[in-house]
């Protein structure tokens, strides 16, 4: 009789630092339906993923949800997987961390069920073949990566109905290709048509076949609709119902089928991720010809035949397009090399567990899924990372180092610190400030996101026809919703960099403003020169306990205006808790635009931060600040978020030498 091995796995998965009411919604909707439906029917095996994170906070807040789990895993129902403990892209972090991180979530899963796992989770299904020998040092024995990467090595979809087998230096790992038709019937079909799809790949001969799922588990229940149409309208029951009375069906554990049929045969996958990602990770012009291309194949028949050579970007490239991730994951990869420098007596549990916070995927990307735009998930990165670097600091103080291209953008960056702050001035034409960061308060200032061009910003011209299905309900790829009111002059992109300290000097006869252009001062520590309105001027940057102060000095044969832009990352946005005060009064929040004819200080005042930033001017200058907003997609539709308060100073010029001094100074 002909058979298939059903091996479902699941993965769950939220970022530390995410809200805490947004996880408990997610074990609502998801997390615990699906455990609890699952656990009524023991002869329906399943693999299962949790991130570190995400399972503390599950063992914590819903031991009783979590015991069921247990259960199902003694009784040999459950299959756990491992995986980064804070769910980091594995190929991105140095290969010593990659192998700690699989050993934390290994040791996590064992202390709560007594097991520990053989297989793991590639997050986001990223594959670099450099990652095979770390999996085999941590005791991973087999993975699961996209059909799609097989189909990229010139396989053909029919052989993919078991495990391959691939090698790197000699090191050895069993493959598990996903089906991505399984990922796009699965809980979106209706259940009975998703079961007969299962029953086709049954085979008769010798040789065992799989059909093989492992996707996000918010799939069943947190995507739009999913909820009703998984839960309520009962899909999930009569999905494993369907299965379970299925005279061909059998569920399996992956690494039972692993024991009962041989490998398929050795395989090298191109470095990849799943196909909606080559697009994601491309940039904006470039993605568009890709969707096109993709377009056209699809309309003339082709693109089944022709998608294993339909290949967008990598994973990596989300550094080139984000300058802002690609310092952030620099910054990382500094402060690896720091605590691995450490006599290993001296790396502390404590430092382990930041430096791998700050590994965490999430705010270093963005598609569909990726948090980059989510403000309180970079600040969670950064947060891990100040700390650390105080804990190393501590430990080991460094002087401000030599000027050196930290993020390998072709211009130098320099590093002004205190015992409680940290400047970073990038020494390009712009001569900003890219980092402004406080021990005590574990907060930088500069994280802030230029507005840029997205690829899906298309979109915006669409309505709810997209979301038209026949049958089932539409996937969150296919959806256009707006969770807040969008207008195309909401995403118009910057033209200069969101830092702190972008300077524009106004002339005196009416012609446009102008960038100083500026130059590092030979010799100088931290001062620039640039030339602006037929003269000179002069911009010098000093650190002294809590405190930016940055000086300019003017020669201008001519009257006229300068301005200077201060981007301010605060954690409350545009939330009640953020609040500008100004000698005593308090004239708004962050979210609203404020104006001063003449201002000498202004406190920034945020109750989530925990502290507050004083921006002092000399002389005194007119304010103009409002809030940065940014349009971005997720899978509930496109959002409008605040990613800033951006305060622009301005002072008229005499004619002849002037001054202009700005500090900036944080407190708890």
């Amino acid at each position: 009789m002909s058979s298939v091995a059903l091996l479902l796995g699941v993965h769950a998965h939220q970022p530390a630092g995410n809200f805490p009411e947004v996880v408990d919604e997610a074990h609502l909707k998801s997390y615990g339906p699906f455990l609890r439906t699952v656990h009524r029917y023991p002869e329906f095996r399943f693999a299962i993923h949790f991130s570190g994170w995400l399972l503390a906070f599950l063992l914590e807040r819903y031991p009783q949800d979590m015991a069921l789990l247990a259960e199902m895993v003694a009784r040999r129902q459950a299959e756990l997987f491992g995986g980064g403990d804070m769910e980091p892209v594995l190929a991105a972090i140095p290969a010593r961390d990659r192998v700690g991180q699989l050993n934390a979530l290994a040791d996590r899963l064992e202390r709560a069920f007594g097991q520990r796992p053989h297989g793991a989770w590639l997050t986001e299904r990223v594959w670099e073949a450099t990652v095979v020998p770390s999996l085999e040092d941590a005791g991973v024995e087999f993975v699961t990566v996209d059909d799609y990467h097989f189909l990229c090595a010139g396989r053909e979809l029919d052989e993919l109905r078991g495990y391959f087998t691939t090698e790197e230096e000699g090191r050895c790992l069993d493959l598990f290709p996903i089906s991505e038709q399984l990922r796009y019937r699965i809980p979106f079909a209706p259940a009975d048509e998703t079961v007969r799809y299962i029953e086709s790949f049954a085979t008769t001969d010798e040789t065992p076949a799989a059909a093989i799922y492992f996707d996000d588990i918010e799939k069943f229940g947190i995507w739009p609709e999913t909820y009703e149409w998984v839960y309520e309208k009962g899909w999930l029951e009569h999905f494993i119902e369907g299965v379970l009375a299925s005279p061909v069906i059998r569920t399996r554990h992956f690494r039972e089928f692993r024991r009962e049929a041989r490998t398929r045969g050795i395989v090298y996958l191109p470095t990849t991720s799943y196909m909606e990602m080559g697009e994601w990770s491309l940039p904006a012009a470039r993605a568009d010809e890709f969707a096109a291309l993709i377009h056209q194949e699809k309309s003339h028949g082709r693109y089944e035949r022709f998608k294993p050579f339909l290949r967008g970007g990598i994973w990596r490239n989300f550094f080139s397009r984000f300058s802002e991730a690609n310092w952030m994951h620099k910054r990382m990869l500094g402060l690896s090399a720091r605590v691995e420098a450490l006599p290993p007596a001296a790396r502390t549990g404590a430092m382990i567990d930041l430096l791998y916070r700050g590994q965490a995927n999430d705010a270093y990307w963005h598609g569909l899924f990726g948090g980059l735009y989510l403000p309180h998930l970079r600040r969670a990165v950064w947060n891990a990372l100040i700390a650390l670097e105080a804990l190393l600091d501590a430990r080991h103080p460094i002087e401000n180092p030599d000027p050196v291209d930290v993020d390998l953008d072709g211009h130098e960056e320099l590093f002004l610190r205190t015992p409680a702050l940290l400047a970073v001035v990038r020494d390009d034409s712009e001569a900003a400030t890219i980092e402004l960061s406080s021990y005590p308060l574990r907060h930088n200032f500069g994280d802030t996101l230029m507005r840029r061009r997205e690829h899906y910003h298309a979109k915006l011209t669409l309505g709810a026809a997209a979301n038209a299905h026949a049958e089932g309900i539409a996937s969150a790829h296919d959806r256009v919703a707006f969770r807040h009111q969008v207008t195309l002059a909401d995403a118009v992109p910057d033209d200069r960099p969101r830092a702190l300290f972008v300077d524009r000097f106004v002339p005196g006869d009416g012609t446009a403003p102008q960038a100083p252009h500026y130059r590092k001062v030979a010799g100088e520590a931290a001062e620039f020169a640039g030339t602006v309105g037929g003269g000179s001027m002069r911009k010098h940057y000093s650190v002294q306990d809590d405190r930016l102060v940055v000086r300019y000095r003017f020669d201008v044969p001519q009257a006229g205006g300068f301005r200077t832009e201060i981007n301010l990352a605060m954690p409350s946005c545009d939330g009640f808790l953020g609040r500008y005060r100004i000698a005593g009064d308090v004239p708004g929040g962050f979210g609203e635009p404020l104006a001063m004819a003449a201002l000498d200080a202004i406190v920034l005042e945020d109750g989530v931060l925990g502290g507050s930033l004083r921006v002092q001017c000399q002389p005194p200058g007119a304010l103009d600040a409002r809030p940065l907003h940014t349009v971005s997609q997720s899978e509930a539709g496109f959002e409008k978020i605040m990613q800033a308060a951006t305060l622009t100073l301005a002072w008229q010029l005499p004619a002849g030498s002037s001054e202009v001094i700005v500090t900036l100074s944080a407190s708890v």
